[in-house]
């Protein structure tokens, strides 16, 4: 009769374990899936010029530091340069209110001369007030970020952007001119 209860006992437990388990996986599901959501939903905010929106999605951190007009203003003067057409979400890594997704921007580069181009850049976001933000261009969120998680780099390499252009059917990697001292 013991080994009969011992036995009841354990399915019980493993029943519990295996619920906790799920859920935790469903957790982790759902702040990957709102990650993404975030992610494509800022882009198509960028791409459609719904810059008042865009301002929205940034940390408190940032807007602190940058009025809205000028955050709109800045992306407005911009405009006409490129367009955005496509974004692919690649990998996304969450670790509490933080989040790091590998993502690629194509578009048209229309001044100074047209060319198709591609950025290979990580997203950073951070959990706010039960949302997700964007911060990836707001280095200062992104080193308080880093500092705050030295480990969270170990399992996500953090990479700096690249920015290819399309000559032919390859990619060929862009590197901005240096300013060289004249002799």
């Amino acid at each position: 009769m013991k080994s009969s209860k011992m036995t009841t006992t354990n399915k019980l437990l493993l029943i519990i374990l295996c619920a906790l388990l799920f859920s935790n996986a469903s957790v982790y599901a759902s702040d990957e899936s709102d990650v993404r959501d975030t992610v494509n939903r800022v882009f198509e905010q960028l791409k459609s010029h719904d810059y008042g929106s865009l301002y929205d999605a940034l940390p408190g951190s940032s807007r602190s530091r940058m009025s809205r007009d000028r955050f709109v203003n800045a992306l407005q003067r911009a405009q006409g340069i490129y367009e955005l057409e496509r974004l692919e979400v690649g990998t996304i890594k969450v670790t509490g209110n933080l989040a790091v997704v590998d993502t690629v921007l194509y578009g048209s580069v229309t001044v100074p001369v047209q060319a198709e181009g591609k950025i290979v850049v990580q997203q950073y976001l951070v959990r706010e007030d039960g949302k997700w933000r964007v911060a990836t261009g707001d280095q200062g969120t992104i080193k308080k970020f880093l500092a705050a998680n030295p480990g969270f780099a170990k399992g996500f390499k953090i990479r700096a952007p690249r920015i290819y252009v399309k000559q032919g059917d390859k990619w060929l990697e862009f590197s901005p001119p240096t300013n060289r001292p004249r002799t």
